[in-house]
């Protein structure tokens, strides 16, 4: 029985070391691919770059707050989840100002800086979502980490898309477009992590 037991805790120590492992890398990259998209879309002049690198670093904070539960106890990663939620709440406020801005002071942005990094960005936003996926169903923390990056790999290839598209139509318009677009998805990604995490923490509430 007390074999059995120290092997259980073992396994869990493995466990969350695993996971701190894993979100220490995401983390770098995410921060790395920030510092990249935000030089890109100063340089490129386009929206849906800087939404990105505006999730990239929502996204940093994110993957930063997850690593520093794991192994807590289920309310603690709810609360942190909460927070999340919240970050990703403000990216999106933050995406609606800058489509707000290029709407008012129109500009095509440079095709070549904005395909570039966009090719980039979505090369680190797949590398992320195969390195937290085995850890996907584990706990409302890796989840929300998850959830992240699965958001990552759709903006990744928006931006792509909207790259493409202003280089066939010789436009700023596309970009745009994709910007709100993110800017849903990240509505939207906001509300599933906030009642997740609600729903972790609703049973506590009553409790007390």
């Amino acid at each position: 029985m007390s074999d059995s037991c120290c092997e259980g805790n073992i396994d869990v120590t493995a466990l969350h070391a695993k996971q701190r492992r894993i979100l220490i890398i995401v983390l770098v990259i995410n921060a790395a691919t920030f510092l990249m998209m935000v030089f890109a879309a100063i340089n490129s002049h386009s929206s849906s770059l800087l939404s990105g690198a505006l999730d990239n670093f929502g996204d940093a904070m994110t993957y930063a707050l997850s690593l520093i539960v794991v192994g807590a106890s289920e309310p603690a990663k709810a609360r942190v989840a909460l927070f999340k939620g919240g970050l990703i709440f403000c990216a999106a406020l933050a995406v609606a100002f800058q489509i707000g801005w290029r709407i008012l002071h129109p500009e095509t942005p440079v095709f070549e800086t904005m395909g570039f990094a966009a090719v980039m960005n979505l090369a680190a936003n797949l590398l992320c979502l195969w390195l937290i996926t085995p850890y996907r169903d584990g706990d409302v923390n890796m989840s929300s980490a998850w959830e992240c990056s699965r958001n990552d790999v759709s903006e990744g290839l928006a931006v792509i898309v909207a790259a493409l598209a202003v280089w066939m139509f010789g436009s700023g318009w596309p970009d745009l477009v994709i910007a709100i677009c993110l800017l849903i998805l990240f509505l939207r990604s906001a509300t599933r992590v906030l009642r997740g995490a609600w729903q972790k923490l609703s049973p506590i509430s009553v409790q007390n």
